[in-house]
């Protein structure tokens, strides 16, 4: 059907083209006889130019097919320019035929001259023109050439970029499962029923993932709702230690965002911030519109970091997704909290998932 549709869209564009130009020769041509004197003989000249111009339809067609069938290529000029040569003096011939068998009803000569004359005029009028289809011709199948390397070349791009997310999504999820784990090996003597609330949390949390997991992203509001499992998690480990603050502008619940993009966050300052001390300590999540951009925020209030911000696999593994799915167009930064603590600041492109997807 598609093939159907471009083969119309050449015929049209092709009669399109020569049908302009029989009308611009129409013009020239009776300014020429008024310039000289004569009548401009517009229904004849119309007649003349216009058929003269048609006949190069089927023409260009041909010649057009030649070409995609015999391109100048690596190995394969001879061939090639053999093959065009004979499809020219074709044109020229075919050319010749017609003015002869046609020239009763459209009157180009008031008296046919011989065959070879009407050959030799063939070959001025007709040779130029056809190189230069050919010509024409080359440049199109050169030009589809480079637009299909184009898109196989940005094909083969997001299929790359998509492995390496899957691959970085499959050892994230790992990661995550083998702390939530050991959390819950730790709760299973000291608290059964803690250790029985967590594992319905991190029941919820795989359910979660298994039904994201053909999509990089998905709703914030999915995201935060995965959050929350992971947090109440923690919050049976740490107890009264661990407090979330959240800050959640309604409005973006819609909005797009990686898959797991906020769990390593909150679980990097958890570990850092929380679980190091015996007091209790904050862990702030926000989200809020910053013009085109969404500003997502997660911050602690403090606690003893052995290792420099960002170190971890987590933190290392959502900047390798963040710069795959949006390349340039993102801002990932991990900087020191006004009064104490660390603060991680992501700006997304923002972008709100549509109807259908926020419906399912």
């Amino acid at each position: 059907m598609a093939g159907m549709r471009n083969r119309l869209s050449l015929l049209l564009v092709v009669l399109g083209w020569w049908t302009l130009n029989a009308l611009v020769w129409v013009g020239q041509v009776a300014t020429m006889r008024e310039a000289a004197g004569q009548a401009p003989q517009w229904a004849d000249t119309l007649r003349q130019q216009l058929a003269s111009a048609w006949l190069w339809v089927p023409i260009t067609l041909f010649l057009l097919w030649v070409v995609r069938r015999y391109p100048f290529e690596r190995g394969r000029h001879a061939r090639a320019a053999l093959a065009q040569a004979a499809a020219v003096a074709l044109v020229i011939v075919l050319r010749a035929l017609a003015v002869i068998g046609l020239n009763g009803w459209i009157g180009w000569y008031a008296v046919l001259p011989p065959l070879g004359e009407v050959l030799i005029a063939s070959v001025l009028n007709n040779l130029l023109m056809s190189w230069m289809i050919v010509g024409v011709a080359h440049a199109l199948v050169y030009a589809r050439r480079a637009r299909r390397r184009e898109r196989q070349a940005m094909q083969l791009e997001a299929r790359l970029a998509r492995a390496r997310l899957d691959a970085l999504t499959a050892q994230l999820n790992p990661h995550f499962l083998f702390n939530a784990l050991n959390s819950i090996a730790e709760m299973v003597h000291r608290d059964p029923d803690g250790a029985d609330r967590m594992l319905v949390d991190l029941g919820a949390l795989l359910r979660h993932s298994l039904d994201s997991s053909r999509s990089q992203e998905i709703a914030l509001r999915d995201e935060l709702a995965a959050l929350d499992h992971y947090i109440g998690i923690e919050k049976i480990r740490l107890g009264d230690r661990l407090q979330v603050r959240w800050s959640i502008d309604s409005t973006l619940l819609d909005a797009q965002v990686p898959q797991l993009l906020l769990q390593p966050l909150v679980e990097n300052a958890i570990h850092h911030a929380v679980a190091t001390r015996t007091t209790p300590g904050q862990v702030s999540v926000r989200a809020q519109r910053d013009h085109a951009e969404l500003l997502l925020e997660v911050s602690d209030d403090g606690g003893q970091r052995s290792a420099p911000p960002g170190a971890g696999l987590g933190l290392g593994n959502t900047r390798e997704r963040l710069r795959c799915l949006y390349g340039e167009d993102h801002r990932f930064e991990i900087g020191a909290r006004a009064g104490g603590g660390t603060q991680v600041c992501l700006r997304l492109p923002l972008r709100m998932a549509p109807a259908g997807e926020v419906a399912a």
